[in-house]
């Protein structure tokens, strides 16, 4: 008897009813820019260069990490796509560039045309609020390697910016303002600790209800990410921001610096912002010391502007007409011989 592809774990039968399945989804993305559709060896994107003096890409890959296990546990996938295009497209806004495309790669032990479905949806979700396009993919069915029931995926976005619209952070001074943009809650960092803390140490299950918080873990920790995108750009419009920083694996204590200058210092104040009730649950139960939450978790800010003294009033004016959370949580100061390039206090 003769084997068959399908008789080892690969159904490329599955595989291309699942591209057919998705194509008017992944199309509702689309505008003139993008060239054919998908199911092709590459995807076509036209740049309208008129737009741009001299433009230059900018590119990023991210994926979702071991919040995927929360996923598996809840068996609710429908924020996976989201949170895997906002950890894509939010740092492309750091540098202050507009997404352009986004590609998804997408493997699993055996393919799940209804999962698999559910994570394009919210793929093609979070490039609509991302304003891109989602031009290609990969689907790989890889029986031994992941288990039937689970999966990972991994995103890659390429934007544009002006050459003299770089935000690289080099014009970032003392006395210049942190303005901190909210997070939903814990994004897509830290679930290794996440886990190790609430389901070993606390024996927590995925359905139970915290009435700390007002809702079912699993709902909680599978909030996604949001996408800064929209309204970082619309501040940019309008305002000179020196740099961006993405709150993400890290936390303040090494994101904060990858935009500082060499001299530079940021000054965070601990209570310039309400802390969301989970990172305090985590703390506790965790008996984990602030230095390590602050050092893992975003607590509560997901974006961080740094802008001039004379513009953060107007700017953050702008934050709330456009329906975000924002706080000054801090400022920038010269760095001593010796001292910490980030301060919390």
């Amino acid at each position: 008897m003769s084997l068959t592809y399908r008789d080892a774990g690969v159904d490329i039968d599955k595989q291309n009813m699942f591209v057919k399945a998705i194509k008017s989804s992944v199309k509702s993305t689309h505008g003139p820019e993008v060239i054919g559709g998908i199911g092709g060896f590459a995807g076509l994107f036209k740049l309208d260069i008129g737009n741009y003096t001299e433009p230059v890409l900018v590119s990023s890959t991210d994926g979702v990490g071991t919040k995927l296990k929360i996923a598996f546990l809840a068996d609710n996938h429908e924020g996976v796509g989201i949170d895997l295009v906002a950890m894509v497209v939010n740092d492309l806004v750091v540098v202050g560039a507009q997404p352009l495309f986004f590609l998804d790669y997408f493997a699993t032990g055996k393919l799940s045309l209804e999962r698999a479905k559910m994570i394009i949806a919210g793929i093609t979700r979070g490039c609509k609020e991302a304003g891109c396009a989602l031009i290609g993919g990969e689907t790989a069915e890889m029986p031994g390697f992941y288990r039937e029931d689970e999966y990972d995926v991994a995103g890659f976005g390429v934007g544009v910016v002006d050459s003299d619209k770089i935000i690289d952070g080099s014009r970032i001074a003392a006395k210049d303002v942190l303005i901190g943009i909210h997070s939903s809650g814990l994004h897509s960092n830290g679930f290794s600790l996440v886990r190790k803390v609430l389901f070993e140490r606390a024996k927590l299950r995925i359905d139970d209800y915290l009435e700390d918080i007002g809702k079912p873990l699993g709902e909680e920790l599978l909030t996604p990410t949001r996408i800064y995108v929209k309204s970082v750009l619309n501040v940019l419009r309008g305002f000179e921001v020196k740099g961006i920083v993405h709150i993400t694996g890290g936390g303040f204590i090494d994101n904060i610096p990858r935009v500082l200058p060499s001299r530079s210092s940021a000054r965070i104040s601990r209570g310039a912002w309400e802390v969301p009730p989970i990172f305090r649950f985590i703390q506790d139960v965790g008996k984990i010391e602030d230095a390590e939450m602050y050092r893992t978790f975003n607590m509560g800010i997901g974006m961080v502007l740094v802008v001039s003294p004379k513009d953060a009033d107007d700017v953050m004016l702008r934050l709330k007409g456009l329906k975000e959370s924002a706080d000054i949580i801090g400022f920038i100061e010269s760095r001593s011989k010796g001292s910490e390039s980030v301060e919390i206090s």
